[in-house]
Parts: C-alpha cells; structure tokens; sequence
C-alpha cells in the first residue's frame, strides 16, 4: 500500500468485510477553514464517535477507511456529480451551503465556486474514493463475495430533514439494490430483536457509496447503517456550542455496541456463505 495522505486512515484486515465512515472527520483545512461562519458549525453535522463505536471491528479482521476531513469541506458520500441522492426531499450537497437545520455554513461571498469545488474533489474525494475500491478490488480477490458497510448516525431530530423522532437503526439497502435481500433481513432482524425502533430504507436507503460500490452480481453487497445519536450519546434538547457534541461515553454506548457486533458478525457470516446468525 503506498503512502497515504495524514488525513486518510486505512487499516487492512482480511476478512470479506470493509467499514466506510466517511462522515466522521472534524479537520477543517487552513485553506478553507476561515470561509465558514464558525468551526462548530462547520463540524456541527459530523457523525460523532462513529469511529470508536466500531472500534471493535478490527478484532473481527474488518478493514476500515476513514476521513478526517470534515463533511462540511466536501462530503465523499454525495455524487460528485452534484445529482441528489434523494430528489423532491431536503438534504445537503458534494460541499454542503447549509448545516441539517438548514443555516448557512458560509460567511457572505465565501461559497465555493466551480473551480474551488473542483480542487476540493481532487485533493479529499477522489484520494478517498481510490483507497475505498483498492481495499474493496483487494478484498474481492480473496473472497467471492465481500460486504461494504457504510458506518453514519444523526441526531434524533432534524425537522428539516425528517418529521417526528428517527428510529434507532436505519437501514440503506437502496431498496434491497445494492445486497442481497437476505443480508439486509438478516441486520434488520438482529436489530429489531434488540427492541429498538428499526426501518428498513426510509428516509436513508443509503448514500453514495453504498449505490456506487454495489456490484451484488459481482460479489459486492453494500449497506448503510444510519444510527440515531441517542442510542450511544446523550443529546441535549437544544444544539449550541456549549452542548453539542456531548462526549464520548462507552458506558452509555455499551448496550449499542453488542447489538452492532452480532450485526458485523452477520455480515461475516452472510459473506463466508453461512447462514446468517438472525437466520440460524
């Protein structure tokens, strides 16, 4: 594996199994750093802890890709092309303009224009993207079928974005698209017996990785996982500097974590051709 850049973390495992968090990164370029109305903002909408909640999976020998670069810079989970992933419904772009709750990210006159967005792709999204298909191509040779599980959670509420309370698990499958069924039945049955609320492609069926890398035919099943923050952190009723992001707590977080080893262990199974343990 050749050198790469200090803000893209890849660690290699061998099992048919590879973990994305592309929405965990809190590192705001000096470039662009002065550009937003305030760094919290900037880093407001971050999937926060994501990264040590699967902590875990490397002892599983899952391989895991990680940017450090905050969403708000260039979201490596959009389309570059700047298309929606989700048509009539809000949602933010490549370089997102707004924060969730819809404020603007940028101080007046300092959006990124073609040229920046461009540069933006060239230096984050497509170094990330070359080091999520080589581990994907690398897997692939080792095993005839690998899983890509894209890692992400959100705050409980966002009435911008989606009515009432979001359930614990939200599972993308891109309307069963991008895996084989019986991969997402056997996470959506794994998580509903742990008694939390649980959807199966509501209002996230999955992001772009989980669309793009999708080759199911091929031996590529892809699926987003979308927790609500309150199943591991503690969220306050109201969002402000001085109470977001609460910090990480595992105590809290326990109960969360084992219900997500048993699914990473499903999607080991379901890979290795087994039955999936929500099957057994």
């Amino acid at each position: 594996m050749s050198a790469l850049p200090d803000w893209l973390h890849v660690q290699r495992g061998n099992a048919p199994l590879l973990i994305s968090f592309p929405h965990t990164g809190t590192d705001l370029p000096q470039s662009v750093a002065n550009h937003f109305v305030s760094p919290w903002l900037a880093c407001r909408d971050t999937d926060w802890w994501v990264d040590q909640l699967y902590d875990f999976a490397q002892s599983l020998g899952a391989t895991t890709v990680r940017t450090t670069v905050s969403r708000s810079v260039i979201d490596v989970n959009r389309d570059p092309s700047g298309a929606s992933l989700y048509p009539g419904q809000h949602t933010t772009g490549l370089c997102p303009l707004t924060t969730f709750d819809n404020q603007p990210l940028y101080r007046d006159g300092q959006a990124p224009d073609p040229a920046q967005i461009a540069l933006r792709r060239t230096q984050w999204f497509d170094p990330y993207h070359a080091a999520l298909a080589d581990e994907i191509a690398r897997l692939r040779a080792l095993h005839p079928r690998i899983v890509v599980y894209d890692a992400h959670s959100i705050r409980s509420h966002i009435p911008h974005l989606f009515a009432g309370e979001l359930p614990q698990f939200n599972i993308g499958s891109n309307d069963d698209a991008s895996c084989d069924p019986a991969l997402a039945d056997a996470v959506e049955q794994l998580c509903r017996s742990s008694g939390s609320s649980t959807v199966r492609n509501g209002r996230f069926k999955g992001g772009w990785i989980t669309r793009h890398y999708a080759q199911p035919d091929q031996g590529v099943h892809a699926l987003q996982m979308e927790l609500a923050c309150r199943g591991y952190m503690q969220e306050p009723e109201q969002i402000t500097p001085d109470t977001w992001p609460t910090p990480w707590q595992p105590v809290h977080a326990a109960a969360l974590r084992a219900v997500l080893r048993h699914v990473l262990r499903a999607c080991l199974d379901f890979a290795a051709g087994a039955t999936p343990a929500a099957h057994r």
